[in-house]
């Protein structure tokens, strides 16, 4: 009977333990955002106001976190609705043909700092699918009377040029690289 008790209790923790969780972004917690300098002289920001994400984890380990995005591209907003307009054509993001840009994680590994990772994986913009590694600060869990949360930020730089968003080759109006900045909070499901 010890035994039997013994090993119901080592499965139940070993669940406990492995156990999967299922997130969704939560859009009114959450922003997708990026800047590019212009002219050399200033920044340009914007943002995507329409996403979907998803984050699986399996019991308290970060590392084991599968991500997946969608964007719709067309919800690019930088506040000047000739350029987001600009920024839909084909000289940029060429909507019409392809009006989403996806991530899926790959792996993610601790950093060298408290609540820093790195986060791999293939993020899609037009017809191109490159790695791309985000600099993820995690702000960990809490419990609220609507479930449970977790909040995170994720940084990284990516090379316009490299998923044919090529308008302005010398880049000498627009700059090749553009920071992206994601701030994410997620709900339990």
């Amino acid at each position: 009977m010890k035994n039997l008790l013994l090993l119901m209790v080592s499965v139940l923790f070993s669940v406990g333990i492995y156990a999967q969780t299922d997130w969704k972004v939560d859009p009114y917690h959450s922003s997708l955002n990026f800047n590019i300098a212009h002219s050399g002289i200033s920044i340009v920001n914007g943002k995507f106001l329409e996403y979907d994400g998803t984050l699986t984890t399996k019991g308290e380990a970060l590392e084991s976190a599968k991500f997946d995005f969608t964007v719709k591209v067309n919800s690019i907003n930088t506040n000047v609705e000739q350029r987001d307009n600009h920024l839909r054509s084909p000289d940029f993001f060429e909507v019409e043909k392809y009006p989403n840009m996806t991530f899926e994680s790959s792996k993610i590994e601790k950093g060298n700092k408290k609540d820093h990772y790195k986060l791999h994986g293939k993020l899609t913009i037009k017809d191109v699918t490159k790695d791309v590694v985000f600099d993820v600060h995690y702000g960990g869990t809490i419990k609220t009377e609507k479930g449970e949360k977790l909040g995170m930020k994720a940084e990284t730089t990516i090379n316009r040029f490299d998923y044919n968003v090529d308008y302005d080759p010398t880049a000498a109006g627009i700059a090749k690289d553009v920071k992206i900045i994601v701030h994410l909070q997620f709900a339990n499901q």
